[in-house]
């Protein structure tokens, strides 16, 4: 088992590993739309919150040699359940046709930061 955490994860005192290696799998934690090695969200509502969380888990990704191509599962966290559909519109970019990865998402009565969208992801590390 190998513990990964970034740079912005220690500077900004985060209390969690950015992602969990177990063999061939990688456990990534929730992401949220902050500046990386922050807790500052960014400013701009579910759109832009979307954006910079799918641009944080392709740091974590891209940090291990890995692209959204290898993600397997992903959980999704919305504090307005009403945003689906925005979310949705920014998620489906960062997939190619038919690489989408199982999904499940839900409403909370509230996310760390205030966050308008956290999702934690699982990736596949071994051969296609």
């Amino acid at each position: 088992m190998e513990h990964i955490v970034s740079h912005g994860t220690k500077a900004a005192n985060l209390p969690f590993s950015d992602a969990v290696r177990v063999g061939d799998v990688l456990y990534l934690s929730g992401q949220l739309g902050n500046i990386p090695g922050t807790r500052n969200i960014v400013p701009g509502g579910i759109e832009a919150e979307t954006r910079q969380m799918m641009e944080n888990i392709a740091r974590v990704l891209n940090a291990q040699g890995l692209s959204f191509d290898h993600l397997i599962r992903c959980t999704v966290m919305l504090a307005d359940m009403s945003q689906w559909g925005a979310f949705n519109e920014i998620y489906v970019t960062y997939f190619k046709p038919g690489r989408r990865p199982a999904r499940s998402a839900f409403g909370t009565n509230g996310l760390a930061l205030g966050a308008l969208v956290e999702m934690e992801c699982t990736a596949w590390m071994g051969n296609e």
